[in-house]
């Protein structure tokens, strides 16, 4: 599974949308943070580690290395 599967699918199981998700990385960075943006970046692979550990606070999930 890639990162941008795997990442929509945790904010979809959470009953978020993408959208929503956009709306409060808005807030969190007091910039203009689109949807597009957000679905542009996943469907590179360019998101930052950061942006992702936001998404998961946002969503409710907490980001762990676990070794293997």
């Amino acid at each position: 599974m890639t990162i941008k599967y795997e990442i929509k699918a945790k904010i979809v199981s959470k009953g978020w949308t993408i959208k929503d998700v956009a709306a409060e990385l808005e807030k969190k960075y007091n910039s203009n943070y689109s949807p597009e943006n957000l679905s542009n970046k996943l469907r590179r692979g360019t998101i930052k580690y950061k942006e992702v550990k936001d998404i998961a606070e946002i969503i409710g999930y907490k980001i762990e290395w676990l070794k293997k």
